[in-house]
């Protein structure tokens, strides 16, 4: 019993009069919070005065209007104005609105987001119900692990891609880029990895996809992986800031659970619309261009970004980015390509020419590098794919004689060889989506080289 006679767990009419007082109070709406007011409208960005003292680049901030709250991020802070990029396309905006600043965007990701499909903010877009957030909210804008904390990469795995497991083998951890033109087979390539079994979850992030596209990528090539796969959506009609906003945090989730001891897969597809994001931001904000068209802010946020994974520290897991890079025009040397290069730990190269052949997946195996692939080759796999790399070169720097009859037999003992077994290397590094991957690559090219022909071989059809 409590004072007055009244039952243990009743409340007074004045104590329950307060304790509303005390929640309604404690709400963040009515806590006090650094706030201005709309001075400018333009096309992609607005002004806001009187919130330059208390808010910082890259904070968001919340617009009160008449259809509710919005966010959008600070771009640019001048003494007397901010300068902010609204989250949401067509947000309705008005002279004097309230603007409150609500610092760092965090996530709380959780075991149970596996299975789940979900938008740049960390809201479910699959119809399955709300998320549970988890026990710890993370900033999308983390930084890398100080570079002598991490652990070294050491393990290798088999993506069940030969073309990539004989020529360009990868090691949990590492950071891969696809570099290819529009239409060449990027995305299907990113596919086929997804499903590699050396991970225990995925992460991917659809930056700029067409929105036919992503159904049809989580349901049919993710299959059964989905059950330990997020996926992240910012589709080509979303605004600049949601598709800035996707691989940031598809790596924060990345980030969690590596901190848990997992191995994570991290597809990004494709790093170049979120450098097109960063730069209809940028250009809204007033940043001037500096490499065709593209500002410094990009160059900025491509190593945050790409840093962000690899291998963690001491007691965590790895985290394995497989990234895509579309090429402007085929041009293997554009800003974006140039820059993202020099990052990664390899990169994949596809040719328009070889997917014109019917060579899928069209990796060309000698411009393609991996710069941790002497971590997953045995000493002979390493030699032997040194010899396989001269033969498929000789096989087409001697294109044109042979097209022309200038080739004899028996005239050049190496050109001999790769005549016979070039065609035997190309014919078994073809795969399709619907085949199983290779349990062994080396020993496929083994058993073709042996039978000459890849066609005894040929796995059956993934179910």
């Amino acid at each position: 019993m409590f004072e007055d006679g009244m039952p243990e767990g009743a409340m007074s009419p004045r104590f329950s009069r307060m304790a509303a007082l005390a929640d309604q109070y404690l709400m963040a709406e009515n806590t006090v919070a650094d706030g201005g007011h709309v001075r400018t409208i333009a096309a992609g960005h607005y002004t806001v005065a009187g919130l330059s003292r208390h808010v910082r680049l890259g904070e968001f901030v919340a617009h009160r209007s008449s259809t509710g709250i919005h966010l959008g991020e600070v771009v640019r802070v001048e003494p007397e104005l901010t300068y902010v990029c609204p989250i949401e396309p067509g947000e309705p905006i008005g002279i004097h609105d309230t603007v409150i600043r609500k610092g760092a965007f965090r996530i709380a990701p959780s075991d149970s987001w596996c299975g789940r499909t979900i938008n740049s903010l960390g809201e479910p877009i699959d119809g399955l119900g709300p998320l549970t957030a988890g026990m710890e909210s993370r900033s999308i804008s983390n930084t890398a692990p100080p570079s002598m904390t991490r652990k070294r990469v050491e393990t290798g795995f088999k993506t069940g891609v030969r073309a990539i497991d004989i020529f360009s083998p990868l090691c949990l951890g590492q950071r891969l880029g696809i570099f290819a033109g529009s239409g060449v087979g990027k995305s299907t390539l990113l596919s086929m990895l997804a499903r590699a079994n050396a991970f225990d979850k995925v992460v991917i992030a659809l930056v700029g996809e067409r929105g036919r596209e992503v159904r049809e990528f989580i349901e049919d090539t993710l299959g059964p992986h989905m059950q330990k796969s997020i996926a992240i959506v910012a589709t080509s009609d979303e605004s600049p800031m949601l598709r800035k906003m996707a691989p940031l945090s598809a790596i924060t989730i990345a980030e969690h659970f590596r901190d848990q001891g997992d191995n994570v897969l991290l597809i990004v597809d494709s790093v170049t619309r979120f450098a097109h994001a960063i730069r209809e931001v940028a250009t809204a904000s007033g940043e001037p261009p500096i490499a065709r068209g593209y500002p410094a802010s990009v160059f900025t946020e491509l190593p945050r970004l790409l840093e962000r994974a690899g291998p963690g520290p001491e007691g965590t897991g790895t985290i394995t980015a497989i990234i895509s890079i579309l090429v402007d025009g085929d041009n293997h040397n554009d800003p974006i390509a140039d820059s993202t290069r020099g990052i990664l730990d390899g990169h994949i190269v596809l040719q328009r020419s070889l997917a014109e052949e019917g060579r899928y997946p069209p990796i060309d195996p000698l411009a393609s590098v991996s710069r941790l692939a002497r971590k997953a080759w045995t000493p002979d796999q390493e030699k032997l794919v040194s010899r396989l790399k001269a033969l498929v070169h000789r096989y087409e720097e001697t294109r044109d004689l042979r097209l022309i009859g200038g080739y004899r037999q028996g005239s050049d003992a190496d050109l001999d060889m790769a005549v016979r077994q070039v065609p035997i290397i190309y014919d078994i590094l073809k795969q399709t989506p619907g085949e199983r991957p290779s349990a062994d690559a080396f020993t496929d090219l083994a058993t073709a080289l042996k039978n000459g022909s890849a066609a005894s071989i040929q796995p059956p059809r993934a179910k």
